[in-house]
């Protein structure tokens, strides 16, 4: 218990607490594809994975946890708990809108409160695109969906540098850099 607590002994920010419904680790794993898995075999109900979805939580350590009210567990995931599956942009420019359709049919518009963020690999620079779902819980832009994100972004020279950028919700989110 004494992980979870800070020098003073209140409550470390982001770390769930110890409980006595720990259980554990579950044996639930979501794979970089967003499909989820229990003990190895895919769960084929989409509305069972979506129910499991609605208690997912992270905590600050960047660990996945299934938490309901009578217990919780640790689950695996490979990268990101969904996938962005679908994107629609309503206007244009700096008044575009871009939502997103997760695996489980949830809409994101992507804004302040729902960033796009792009990690490289930093071996082969490969985007990794990722929009922020709720909660600390990301969803990866699936590589067709973030080609047309990408078609629709725009060039922009700042700092010295050439980026690809696009906008939602009057929010600038810079994609990558151009060569």
């Amino acid at each position: 218990m004494a992980a979870n607590k800070n020098e003073t002994g209140a409550q470390t920010p982001g770390v769930l607490p110890v409980s006595a419904n720990d259980r554990g680790e579950f044996p639930i794993r979501i794979a970089r594809d967003g499909t989820w898995y229990h003990e190895g075999t895919p769960i084929r109900r989409k509305a069972l994975a979506r129910l499991f979805s609605t208690v997912l939580q992270r905590d600050e350590a960047g660990r996945y946890w299934l938490a309901t009210p009578v217990e919780r567990g640790l689950i695996q995931v490979d990268d990101a708990p969904f996938t962005a599956v679908e994107m629609e942009i309503d206007g244009s420019g700096r008044n575009a809108t871009i939502r997103f359709r997760t695996n489980f049919d949830e809409w994101v518009t992507a804004g302040a409160a729902h960033p796009i963020c792009v990690e490289h690999d930093p071996e082969t620079g490969e985007p990794s695109p990722y929009i922020m779902v709720r909660d600390g819980l990301p969803a990866l832009i699936l590589r067709p969906v973030f080609y047309a994100l990408a078609d629709g972004g725009e060039i922009v020279d700042e700092n010295g540098r050439t980026m690809l950028r696009v906008w939602s919700g009057g929010t600038a989110f810079d994609l990558g850099t151009v060569e």
